[in-house]
């Protein structure tokens, strides 16, 4: 047990404190990251302003190396920034404990990597509920959430099945309802079709796009515009800075001013 919290974890994250009163979910002003080699400075971001809503669909977009990974392993306490400010909702990061940061990222926020990130010795259902058994969950409630999430992404009939048994699209899936069976207040997503060929890409943008028309806040990192589109708010980054932030239907963007991004 944390004995000393200056802030606790469950309040900074309250299930409904942000879905009814309208306030930002995420909020960054000035945010920067400096990485510091021998005597080198490398600014990997630069003075971001940030909001987002409860429900909203966030596409962090841009050529590599422009800062995008490292923007979401800020907002997924995974890393903290140098200067700036990260309001979660609506209190400040800064002042988490490494323990209380730790029980944010189990209990609120849901990851899906680029690399599946799959133990290959357990099962799909035993990956899915590996994060659940960290909760201190009875086993019933973590059965009844593994088998909720599995059918939500089509796996249901895998659970006995282990990683490399499965293809790459499969695996995300499996990933997918890792994110979600603990039923996070965001969803991090960094790159997740960067594995998948075409097929399966659009496959899990389309789940990732089911879930967020049943609620999900998602956020996600991608190099490719196709897959920026899918969100309601998207913004680009070049050299660690917000070049473009646009709110609607992808489908409208220019594609001049996708290039000038960088894309």
């Amino acid at each position: 047990m944390d004995s000393t919290p200056p802030v606790r974890s469950d309040v900074v994250l309250g299930a409904s404190s942000t879905s009814t009163d309208g306030k930002a979910l995420i909020r960054l002003d000035g945010i920067a990251k400096i990485f510091y080699t021998d005597e080198v400075e490398t600014h990997a971001l630069a003075g971001v302003h940030l909001e987002v809503a409860p429900g909203e669909y966030l596409a962090i977009a841009g050529p590599s190396g422009c800062g995008k990974t490292t923007l979401l392993s800020i907002l997924g306490l995974l890393d903290t920034p140098t200067h700036g400010e990260y309001l979660l909702d609506g209190q400040p990061v800064a002042q988490l404990t490494a323990s209380q940061r730790a029980r944010v990222r189990n209990r609120q926020i849901g990851f899906i990597f680029q690399a599946f990130n799959l133990i290959g010795d357990l099962t799909v259902y035993e990956n899915v509920e590996l994060p659940l058994t960290y909760r201190g969950m009875d086993s019933a409630e973590r059965r009844k959430r593994v088998l909720e999430a599995l059918e939500k992404v089509g796996m249901s009939h895998r659970v006995k099945h282990y990683p490399s048994q499965l293809s790459g699209g499969q695996q995300q899936r499996v990933a997918v309802a890792r994110a979600v069976a603990g039923d996070p207040l965001i969803l991090l997503a960094d790159e997740p079709t960067g594995n998948l060929d075409s097929t399966n890409g659009e496959a899990v943008m389309d789940l990732l796009h089911d879930l967020h028309r049943q609620g999900a806040t998602i956020i996600m990192v991608t190099h490719d515009p196709r897959y920026a589109r899918h969100a309601d708010h998207s913004i680009h980054l070049f050299d660690g800075r917000v070049v473009e932030d646009e709110t609607g239907p992808r489908e409208r963007a220019d594609e001049s001013q996708l290039k000038e991004s960088g894309f």
